[in-house]
């Protein structure tokens, strides 16, 4: 399964092994870029420094998708069904081998669920799948939808809190999962509900 890049600039990983302590600096500037990264989908400042002290007061921040990128919500019943766990840890690991990667973030408040970042276009170019999709609680958010994004630091499951995390956390500015792959992840998810109904009809 393959990862989609969008348009950004060289990234950081580059840059992780050049001397002592490399690895760290490098880690630390790749976040920095992923965090620059999303916050240019805000068109000015005064929004960039809302969303950094949402990220900071609430745990995430308000962004708005279909630009540099869009998002697949999938229910967690449905991803855990497909895993064959519903471990956190487990299921993360699933998700990152599943869709090469590719970023997705996990909001457990208000019924678990994952959002897979895809390009921009994909609620346009994928539209009669997202249209199918939606029969299993399956959504593709572009433009006019915003999504809860937590800070690029916070990627573990918190027991206590249940504060939204990145299941798969962002390589580096611009990669994003690959259509293909997530639509692969959701045929495998209507599979597996077809035949729990057949066991059930049997």
């Amino acid at each position: 399964m393959e990862r989609t890049t969008g348009t950004a600039p060289p990234t950081a990983r580059e840059h992780v092994e050049s001397g002592p302590g490399g690895f760290v600096h490098g880690a630390a500037e790749r976040r920095l870029a992923v965090e620059r990264w999303l916050l240019a989908t805000l068109s000015d400042g005064r929004g960039r420094e809302v969303a950094r002290k949402q990220w900071r007061e609430l745990g995430v921040a308000m962004l708005p998708l279909g630009g540099l990128f869009s998002a697949v919500r999938i229910p967690a019943s449905l991803v855990h069904d497909v895993a064959g766990t519903a471990v956190p840890a487990y299921v993360d690991e699933f998700l990152e081998h599943a869709l090469d990667g590719g970023p997705v973030v996990c909001v457990l408040h208000g019924g678990p669920r994952y959002y897979a970042l895809v390009p921009g276009s994909m609620p346009r170019t994928w539209h009669d799948a997202a249209e199918e999709w939606r029969a299993i609680e399956v959504d593709c958010l572009g433009r006019d939808a915003l999504l809860g994004v937590p800070p690029v630091t916070r990627v573990d499951h918190d027991p206590v809190t249940w504060a939204s995390y990145w299941s798969v956390p962002i390589a580096s500015p611009g990669e994003l999962c690959a259509p293909l792959s997530v639509a692969r992840l959701v045929a495998a998810g209507v599979h597996r509900l077809r035949e729990e109904e057949a066991d059930v009809d049997a």
